[in-house]
This record gives structure tokens, sequence and C-alpha cells, in this order.
């Protein structure tokens, strides 16, 4: 299986179309356009983050744009993330029309949110959105082996990420061996279980023996796997808290340990059940 690349310091990695992804960013999922949101994205960004990951479905791509504008933070310096809502019919269309929204000229990557309607048919429009430049990379989220085959078998350009659900609690290890296979990197969404992993015997036993919160054991535990991770959080001490995993390491008994979590029997399926 070929081995991911990450560079020197481990904060990000190259995709397979060249362009680098930092390991770590901001999700902005559930947070309402508005001062809330802005102030995420201007706290992230203030404190390290490099990387902030919207979508057209979450509503809040202008809070993203003018939080960006107002951490003073060069645009060339963030990779920012939006996802095609597939209910629309012209992928490029609404990448342009993300653009407007977000006050930029490019995105780095556009994603397929979810599989809608089939795994295929946005495909041409994803591939001629960057073709015009709207976007640097792009990808898929929420699509399974299969799936992900699909595209891959009539694409010109191959999808650089499958962004998915990702944990030890959900460690979909069939899936992330796949994607690795074929080159596509595996980008973690949720990976601190939307809050409900912090409480957990096994992750603040690995916490407490590594001297770190339970948010930063699991967030480094997919890093130490080169899967990037979005966590979300609008308070500015926890956004501060989840950056800081990059100068420590999981032991392989650790990483061993809390992969004993994993609730999928390994699956290589993007989701337990379909919202669609």
């Amino acid at each position: 299986m070929p081995t991911p690349t990450l560079t020197a310091d481990g904060r990000l990695r190259v995709l397979a179309d060249g362009n680098e992804m930092p390991m770590l960013g901001l999700g902005v999922w559930q947070v309402p356009n508005g001062r809330e949101c802005v102030d995420a994205v201007r706290w992230a960004l203030e404190l390290g983050y490099r990387h902030i990951d919207t979508a057209q479905a979450y509503g809040n791509e202008e809070s993203v744009g003018a939080g960006l504008r107002e951490s003073g933070v060069p645009r060339e310096e963030v990779f920012i993330t939006t996802k095609l809502y597939p209910a629309r019919s012209d992928p490029a269309a609404d990448a342009e029309r993300s653009l407007g929204r977000l006050g930029v000229e490019q995105v780095d990557l556009y994603i397929v949110h979810w599989p809608r309607g089939g795994p295929t048919w946005a495909w041409e429009g994803m591939e001629r959105a960057r073709e015009l430049g709207y976007a640097r990379s792009i990808g898929v989220s929420n699509f399974d082996v299969r799936e992900l085959d699909q595209v891959m078998q009539m694409a010109s350009v191959a999808p650089a990420v499958d962004q998915v659900q990702f944990s030890p609690f959900v460690y979909r290890r069939g899936l992330l061996e796949a994607c690795e296979q074929r080159g596509v990197a595996l980008d973690a969404y949720s990976p601190l279980g939307t809050g409900s992993h912090l409480s957990h015997d096994g992750v603040r036993r690995v916490a407490a023996r590594v001297g770190r919160t339970p948010a930063q054991v699991l967030l480094r535990w997919c890093v130490q796997q080169a899967v990037p991770v979005i966590p979300k959080s609008t308070h500015r001490e926890r956004i501060e808290e989840n950056a800081q995993i990059f100068d420590f390491v999981l032991s392989e008994e650790d990483m061993a340990e809390l992969a004993t979590l994993d609730e999928t029997s390994g699956t290589d399926r993007a989701l337990e059940r379909k919202w669609w």
C-alpha cells in the first residue's frame, strides 16, 4: 500500500494532485451564519490554523469569508474547503456562487458533499470547476469504496480526498486502506464525535497517561495515520487546545488501545446509514 506523504513538520499532507492540505482544520458545521462563525474562523486563524472547512449546505460561507478577512492572514496562506450541495445540477456554477459568498477567487478543495442521485453525475461538473480555476483540488465526501471506484472509473481527474466521519470509535479501517491504495486522502469530520467521545473512560485513560486532553489524543490518533482532521468548536479556548497536537506522539500501544474502541468492525462503508 502506498505510504502517504507528509511535509517534514507533519503539518501538511501532499495530495495526489501535488497540492498540500493542512492536517488540522476548523470545521463550521452547525455554526450559524453570523458573528459566532466569523469569530470562530478569526480565532482559529489567529491561533495558527490554516484550513477552514465549510459547505454550501451549512449556509455560512459568507461568515467564513468575513472571518478570513478579519483575521488579517493572507488568503494564500489559508486552505479553504467548501462542498457542493448535491441537490443542485451544475457544480461549476455552484462553485462560482460559493466563491462570491466567500469573497475569494478560488477554493483549495471543492467536494461533492454526499452521493445523492448516484456517485458519478456531478463529477464532470466538478472537473469543469477545477478547469475554470474555481478549485485547486476536487474530492468527495461520504463515498464508500464502491462509489469511489465508480467515480475513478469515469474521471479524467481522480478525487484527491474522501471526507468521512472517522475516529477511534468509527475506525473505517477498510475505507482508509482502500483510499490509500487509490491515492485518495481520507479526511476526518467529527473526529471528537461532536464531543461525545471526550468523556469515554478509554480515551481518558490514554489522555491521563500521556498528559494530554481527550480531544488532543483523539485528534492525534487520526493525524498519526496521515488523516487530516477538522474538529468543530466556537470556543476560543477549545480551538486553541485542539491545535496543540503536533508536539507529542502516541505510542504504538496507545494507538492500538484507542483502536479497540471501534464500533464499525473496520468497515469500508462511509456511513452507517444514509440521511438522504
